[in-house]
């Protein structure tokens, strides 16, 4: 097949672009600008365009498709030449089930914990050499790509995000898998710029479950009750599955998970993180892995990138780096956090960073979110505000949303630079919680504070 790409240099776009091409295609693209990782991965290939920008004169007749990224307008000039010449246009999830529409899809979708659970499914699968395709949004240890498609393999993994699928096509991504076998780990608004209202947001979780091939299954968890009503009153004719957190200690900074032979030592902590492996258990003993396997797998398990990940270590501190934001998840790794390391003072710093947190209506959300670090910081940028054509959120909003009064609120990157690096991290924990990076945190320096 020949396939060309409008936007390739997403996340998401290139990797779909590099398993086609590691299957044979013929690949083309297209982006008005490509940063690194992508840029590199794609050069590597061959497949990085000559020259940034759009070029119409790339859509030809004999293109077999057009997949369109997010980051296409709905005008963009190669966009309006293929639908003139009428050739067939994907979006990203759609092209994805054209090529599994033929395969055991499972599809892992959730507010929060999608990637990880999905990492977690494919560590176990790798660690047994079960071969699977897959779609996952984390680069994994041990995996060159985020995407793998083949023809041979029976079961396609896929993380099913709920945001839009294309400028043109505005349903969510996981409206589209129609899954054979799915999860949902939990509901908590988020992408309020498309889903306005809270009863919008779990609509899109009531039409996923409803879109599972009829005779299928969903595993849900049964701690989140908005999660659990909306499950239970479908009337689609599937199995319904609910799991829960497992029952585990922490003795002296290690997590020990309750097993049929007893404490099992893992890598990963904190009560959500426990119940993602309870969901993502339930999935691989769907796929053939039964639970003796997936203990012995999950113990190597360190968990997906970006997630809760260690940056540094002493004998006397540690730091993580998490890309949480959203309340929800700001939370629950907080929580995490300090449970994991009670003997010591955690700061927790959160960078309020996406459209969501930005939003000043939004905010009243966090209530709550940091209040077991001892040291709570919040940092933002007034110029991604802007940015964002936000109304202009100011500190007073902020300390007002998390309803804490020893909150430290940073709006100037130097300054807050300058109060990371004045801390004695002695006895402590730090925990940097953000999708962007404070403004231009260099984390290298951050872990020399630690040796």
């Amino acid at each position: 097949m020949n396939v060309h790409f409008i936007a390739i240099g997403g996340a998401a776009m290139h990797n779909l672009a590099l398993a086609l091409h590691n299957k044979g295609y013929k690949v083309s693209g297209s982006d008005d600008t490509i940063f690194d990782p992508s840029k590199s991965r794609l050069e590597a290939k061959g497949l990085l365009p000559e020259a940034m920008g759009w070029f119409p004169e790339k859509i030809t007749a004999d293109l077999d498709a057009v997949v369109l990224g997010m980051h296409a307008k709905a005008d963009n000039p190669e966009l309006l030449k293929a639908q003139e010449l009428g050739l067939k246009i994907y979006s990203y999830p759609e092209f994805l089930f054209e090529q599994s529409k033929n395969k055991t899809r499972v599809v892992i979708g959730g507010s929060h914990g999608k990637t990880t659970i999905t990492s977690m499914i494919l560590h176990v699968m790798n660690y047994h050499n079960k071969d699977v395709d897959y779609m996952v949004g984390a680069q994994l240890d041990g995996f060159d790509v985020m995407v793998k498609l083949t023809d041979y393999n029976d079961f396609i993994v896929l993380e099913g995000d709920e945001y839009l699928s294309s400028p043109i096509d505005r349903r969510p991504k996981f409206h589209l898998y129609k899954p054979n076998i799915a999860l949902l780990s939990g509901i908590a608004w988020d992408h309020i710029n498309v889903f306005t209202t809270y009863e919008n947001y779990l609509e899109q979780f009531s039409i996923f479950v409803d879109s599972i091939v009829r005779g299928g299954s969903i595993n849900y968890n049964v701690e989140d009750p908005e999660l659990k009503r909306i499950v239970e009153a479908s009337e689609n004719q599937i199995r319904k599955i609910p799991y829960s957190t497992p029952e585990y200690t922490v003795e002296d900074g290690q997590t020990l998970l309750e097993t049929p032979e007893g404490p099992m030592p893992i890598e990963i902590f904190g009560a959500h993180n426990l119940n993602n492996l309870a969901g993502a258990k339930w999935i691989c003993q769907h796929m053939g892995v039964d639970e003796d396997d997936f203990y012995e797998a999950i113990a190597t398990f360190k968990g997906a990138s970006k997630r809760l990940e260690k940056i540094a270590e002493s004998s006397h501190s540690v730091a993580y780096k998490d890309f949480a934001h959203s309340p929800s998840k700001v939370e629950a790794t907080t929580k995490a956090v300090k449970a994991q390391y009670a003997d010591k003072k955690l700061i927790a710093c959160l960078e309020l960073h996406t459209y969501s947190s930005l939003n000043a209506e939004f905010l009243k959300e966090y209530k709550g979110a940091l209040d077991a670090a001892d040291i709570a910081v919040v940092f933002y940028s007034p110029h991604a505000v802007e940015i964002k054509k936000l109304e202009e959120v100011t500190a007073e909003q902020i300390a007002d949303a998390f309803q804490r009064d020893d909150l430290i609120i940073y709006t100037n990157p130097d300054e807050f630079k300058d109060f990371l690096f004045s801390q004695d991290f002695n006895n402590k924990t730090l925990l940097l919680m953000s999708s962007g990076n404070y403004g231009g945190l260099d984390f290298e320096d951050i872990k020399k504070r630690f040796n």
